[in-house]
């Protein structure tokens, strides 16, 4: 039995309304950043979806040291503060080190641990203590079933309000695939389990300079997803995708969020 998780007044889990994680992948400035959840949290009040806004404030793990990374905790913190308390939406974003796991459980409902950072114990450990629900992406290089060690290192603190995101697994170079029988494999661990849309359409390092992608197969994959069996769908999205600052091939258009997020509703009243 998958357990419901909260994250501030909405439920995850099991015979739960399917939820959304979106937004930009990384912050690219305060106003594009506000006008972007306006946008969403919009469209989520329209179409009565659970909704969590999700940015970065820092990607760490930039295929280039060129690749821009973002405004940094401090400045990234405040406009996701700003967020939240604005439009009175949960927000997510990741940390990468035990030393950011205080700032960040101080704003952020979701501490998310990015996928190559999913085996780190203190992180784990640390973000588990801060009460705040984790998201842990699971790593393209582990098995689902090898999660249920990365499960066990939250609990150990107490913690009971974790999500387990599927992102694809490495598939020779350069390339994912999405495996839908791992989304039934988490899913045993008894948590809520995500799919991650953009991340999995993601080429690894096939850029010059930065990670290639194939976005338009990410509305294809989440509809698979649902109809799997899963709680909630990640989508990174952007206005002009084109001109993203962070994984423009991955990402999906603000545009065309509303219709694919109505098909993912019908596949999920249909299957639950």
């Amino acid at each position: 039995m998958v357990r419901s998780v909260n994250i501030g007044s909405l439920k995850l889990g099991r015979g739960r309304p399917l939820a959304l994680i979106a937004g930009p992948c990384v912050i690219e400035s305060r106003q594009a950043c506000l006008d972007l959840a306006s946008r969403l949290v919009g469209l989520a009040r329209r179409e009565n979806i659970p909704l969590i806004f999700k940015a970065s404030y820092d990607k760490a793990n930039r295929s280039s040291i060129r690749s821009y990374r973002g405004p940094g905790m401090a400045k990234g913190l405040a406009i996701l503060a700003e967020v939240r308390q604005r439009f009175r939406v949960p927000v997510l974003t990741d940390v990468h080190s035990e030393a950011e796991v205080g700032p960040v459980s101080e704003v952020a409902d979701v501490l998310q641990i990015p996928a190559f950072l999913c085996r780190q114990t203190d992180l784990l450990v640390a973000a588990g203590e801060t009460g705040c629900a984790v998201n842990v992406k699971k790593g393209q290089f582990l098995a689902p079933g090898d999660m249920r060690h990365v499960v066990e290192k939250i609990e150990t603190t107490g913690n009971r309000n974790i999500l387990l995101t599927e992102r694809g697994v490495t598939f020779g170079y350069n390339n994912l695939i999405a495996d839908m029988r791992s989304l039934l494999i988490l899913r045993e661990l008894g948590y809520p389990v995500i799919f991650d849309a953009t991340h999995s359409v993601q080429r690894p390092g096939a850029g010059a300079v930065s990670s290639g992608g194939d976005g338009r197969w990410a509305p294809a994959l989440a509809r698979a997803a649902v109809a799997t069996g899963c709680d909630g769908v990640f989508m990174e999205t952007h206005p002009h995708p084109a001109k993203a600052l962070s994984d423009p091939e991955n990402c999906v258009a603000l545009s065309d969020i509303r219709p694919v997020w109505r098909t993912l509703k019908r596949i999920h009243e249909a299957v639950r």
